[in-house]
């Protein structure tokens, strides 16, 4: 799969050593005489393009016919913007994710402008933050691609009302699906009779008010007020 970023920065670099550690075939543009200099010391030359990311010239000698995917990583929002409208609507490239810097920009980054997907920073932060502070221990492990549904993992804490209760009887949401049940170490599938232990590692798909009301169930009562 080839995927071609545009901007060179902290963030485009990374994410290219990344990909060239998982075996893509990757390329980087970029058009600032530093920023190159920086980096072809630490990625190899022939993955590297030196020009405007949206030069349709430095877009197809960069390889943008046969690209599969492409990132939009630069410092700008009108620059991210206006790359993945010019690659999808000229190239037909068949995804584009992009960079957002500025929050209060964010509502741009739709399919008005051919963007699939919008990384903003401030806004991954935050869910962070009020996952951590509404779920107690519940990880989230995947944000799945297709609506608000997020694979998360959440360990049965003492004296959690799942305790002793098999699935069936548990009256889980309608949005919860239990997905699987780490137990002692091992994989465990589980099954409408399976009964919660402590200690369990539940696994489960939902969404955000199914995981509220999942957590609610799997984790221990508050601490008792002195």
């Amino acid at each position: 799969m080839l995927v071609i970023i545009a901007g060179a920065g902290r963030v485009g670099a990374q994410l290219a050593k990344m990909l060239l550690n998982q075996d893509y075939d990757v390329r980087l543009i970029d058009n600032r005489k530093d920023i190159l200099a920086r980096v072809h010391k630490e990625l190899p030359t022939e993955v590297i393009f030196e020009g405007d990311p949206i030069d349709p010239l430095v877009l197809e000698k960069a390889g943008i016919k046969e690209a599969q995917v492409t990132a939009a990583c630069t410092t700008s929002d009108e620059t991210n913007l206006a790359f993945c409208y010019y690659v999808r609507k000229k190239y037909h490239v068949n995804r584009t994710i992009a960079r957002v810097n500025n929050p209060k920009n964010a509502w741009l980054f739709d399919e008005k402008f051919h963007v699939d997907v919008a990384l903003n920073q401030a806004d991954i932060l935050a869910r962070l933050i009020e996952e951590e502070m509404s779920m107690g221990d519940m990880m989230t492990l995947v944000k799945l691609r297709r609506g608000n549904y997020s694979l998360v993992e959440e360990k049965i804490s003492p004296g959690a009302k799942a305790i002793g209760v098999m699935i069936k009887d548990l009256h889980l949401p309608e949005k919860v699906v239990i997905a699987g049940i780490i137990r002692k170490g091992e994989v465990m599938i589980p099954r409408g009779i399976t009964i919660f232990e402590e200690g369990d590692e539940v696994l489960a798909v939902t969404d955000g008010d199914g995981a509220d009301q999942l957590a609610a169930l799997l984790s221990g009562p508050p601490p008792s007020k002195i």
